[in-house]
């Protein structure tokens, strides 16, 4: 028969429901293969140690041991004999024959016993071969079975269920060895690298469980492989022991069997199950061919590198923002595209903190910069100064609230706030010096109450540690925590806290990639993504623009003095609190207290000596010198306070 020719006459619809049958029960069988590979694998590795034991050697040796079981066994049926035919002719049991024979038939025993166990022991250095021993348990079914389908059944009437049931058993057997032994076909698209289509193939179930054991990987198995826009994924069966925290422990063993690349990132967490893990190798990432250079029309700060995802960090009052990195991965730009979509919204300004110059001078054309001084001394002091200029500002504002959400009235001076300080370690040494004491008891005042008054603040440091810059009220009030490569463990800890470990924030994993960033915000994960970059001459490209002042600042420009808290106008501006009497500013309980306490002292007092005469805490006592500085009423010489000549009417 001419198949060739039978088969050009089949016609073509037929063809394409058997390609479509045998596709489909490929795929079927593809799937079950990871199920029984490990069946298979260990029948295999049990079929090759029986095969390599059975040598001549060993042949020979199971040889004698038989002999010598066999005259071992003849000597002492021998024995037992002669001692039962003395026993018949005896009667006395002390007599000389008996005990001749008792002696020689207990010793013929104990040479048979010990036959017997080197027998044993033989047999297992030349064990018989997998599939006798599979043919002998199966007979031990099979026979019974076929004997109770015979006495069963009648001429009419043949019972076969349990031949049939025997015949399932060694079918089943047969099959699941045929399946588990199936290497699946790795369907690998056309556009995967070299390297993609290795570690796919490492990564079959074929492979890992024949390898896997040799790394110290036995109990695990892999499930197909996908290639995402993240790179190749694959998920991992764990037995016994195994746990995803324990694979992840032995990523080196991993990687050693896939023959990964040193510099290819590997990541190994948690599967969709308890008994389950995921590798991640990122040999790609869905930021790939993005311009990273940031636009107008870019959403966010950057690109999610495993969703390909835009990653949106809000521009929002209240939403303060935790900012680390070292030297080098871009931490001084990663504040930038929040800063633009400020600058791009009328309802927004900026004032800039930076202790280090560099940024404070790129923005001072356009934005409110504190800190591009050369003189050190003189930086310190104007960055003080500032924060104290924003302390008053919350007050004022919070003068004004009415209990609903603040929002901007068009006066420029009652815009939302983003306040953004550059180098927060710089920050804290500061507050180390006598004159500068309290300035991060003001920024706390700030970060718990000003929320609430339409600021927003960015605490950026290189140096991530709790003692230096993320002191624990710095972690307590922020929102969100971005961070790019840090060093590990201390750092990591002092961004995301104590678990950061345990839950995979791992910063120092970044691979020291600048703009490659982890954040925590809401229910974000530990994805990785890629930052958006403003350029320097996109920021020196900005417009002119006139920079913010509050209007307490004794440097406000003229225009904004009419809106002054401390002026005296026989009636109060729009949203400004109206004086308790003419020519006097309203002050709060603790202001008068305080003020009463340096009027009654007759002399310029300090902080601590303010906080034991008023009998109030620390930080209400910093609050009401700042609202007394700001009305007039108080000035500041290094340590000291001072009443003024205002402060001695409203007293009087």
């Amino acid at each position: 028969m001419d198949f060739g020719q039978a088969w050009s006459k089949v016609s073509e619809p037929t063809k394409s429901a058997w390609r479509t049958s045998a596709t489909a029960t490929n795929n079927t069988l593809d799937a079950l293969a990871p199920t029984f590979a490990p069946l298979a694998a260990r029948w295999d590795a049990e079929a090759d140690r029986r095969k390599a034991l059975r040598t001549p050697e060993n042949l020979k040796a199971l040889i004698a041991a038989q002999r010598e079981h066999n005259s071992a066994r003849a000597t002492a049926a021998q024995a037992k004999s002669q001692r039962q035919a003395a026993r018949s002719m005896e009667k006395n049991p002390l007599s000389t024959a008996r005990r001749s024979a008792r002696t020689a038939h207990k010793a013929a025993r104990g040479h048979h016993a010990e036959a017997r166990t080197g027998l044993k022991a033989a047999r297992k250095q030349y064990p018989a071969t997998l599939k006798a021993r599979a043919a002998q348990a199966h007979a031990v079914h099979a026979v019974p079975g076929a004997a109770a389908s015979w006495l069963m059944s009648t001429a009419e009437h043949w019972t076969l269920w349990p031949a049939s049931v025997s015949a399932g058993l060694i079918g089943l057997n047969v099959a699941a060895l045929a399946i588990g032994r199936r290497k699946p076909r790795v369907v690998v698209d056309d556009d995967v690298s070299a390297e993609e289509r290795r570690l796919m193939e490492r990564l079959a179930p074929s492979y890992w469980v024949q390898h896997a054991e040799e790394r110290g990987l036995s109990g695990t198995l892999t499930e197909h492989p996908e290639v995402t826009a993240a790179g190749i994924v694959c998920g991992v069966r764990l037995d016994g022991k195994w746990s995803a925290k324990a694979l992840a422990a032995q990523a080196d063993s991993v990687r050693a069997l896939l023959g990964m690349k040193t510099e290819t990132r590997m990541q190994i967490s948690r599967g969709s199950h308890g008994d389950r893990a995921l590798i991640v190798i990122r040999t790609r990432s869905a930021s790939d061919g993005v311009s990273m250079i940031w636009t107008p029309d870019h959403v966010g700060i950057g690109v999610d590198e495993v969703t390909g995802e835009f990653v949106d960090l809000p521009l929002k009052a209240g939403v303060h923002v935790l900012l680390a990195g070292i030297t080098g991965m871009g931490k001084s730009v990663s504040w930038r595209p929040l800063v633009m979509r400020a600058v791009m919204d009328d309802a927004w300004t900026v004032v800039v903190i930076d202790p280090k110059r560099q940024e404070a001078i790129g923005w001072q054309h356009c934005l409110r910069c504190v800190g591009q001084e050369t003189d050190r001394e003189e930086r310190m002091a104007r960055i003080y100064a500032m924060v104290q200029e924003l302390t008053r500002e919350m007050h004022r504002r919070q003068g004004m609230a009415t209990g609903a959400a603040w929002a901007p009235d068009g006066r420029p001076e009652n815009r939302f706030l983003l306040c953004v300080i550059e180098e927060g370690a710089a920050i804290v040494r500061m507050a180390k010096r006598k004159e500068y004491a309290d300035v991060m008891d003001l920024l706390e005042e700030l970060w718990s109450e000003a929320r609430s008054v339409g600021f927003q603040f960015v605490w950026a440091t290189q140096f991530p540690t709790k003692s230096v810059g993320v002191p624990a009220a710095v972690k307590e009030n922020m929102s969100a925590r971005l961070s790019l490569t840090v060093g590990a463990g201390e750092a990591e800890r002092a961004i995301f806290g104590e678990t950061a470990q345990q839950e995979g924030w791992l910063p120092s994993k970044l691979d020291g990639i600048p703009g490659r960033a982890m954040l925590q915000y809401k229910k974000r994960g530990t994805d990785p993504l890629r930052l958006w970059h403003v350029t320097d001459g996109m920021i020196a490209g900005l417009p002119k623009a006139a920079p913010w002042h509050s209007p307490t600042s004794t440097d406000a420009p003229a225009q904004d003095t009419a809106t002054r808290h401390l002026s005296l106008v026989k009636a109060p501006l729009d949203g400004v609190p109206a004086p308790r009497e003419a020519g006097a500013p309203a002050l709060t309980e603790s202001e008068t207290k305080v003020l009463q306490a340096l009027v009654d002292a007759g002399k310029p007092q300090r902080h601590r000596d303010l906080v034991e005469a008023a009998g109030m805490a620390k930080a209400t006592v910093s609050k009401a010198l700042n609202g007394l500085t700001g009305h007039g009423l108080v000035v500041r010489d290094g340590q000291t306070y001072a009443t003024t000549d205002a402060a001695k009417e409203v007293s009087a």
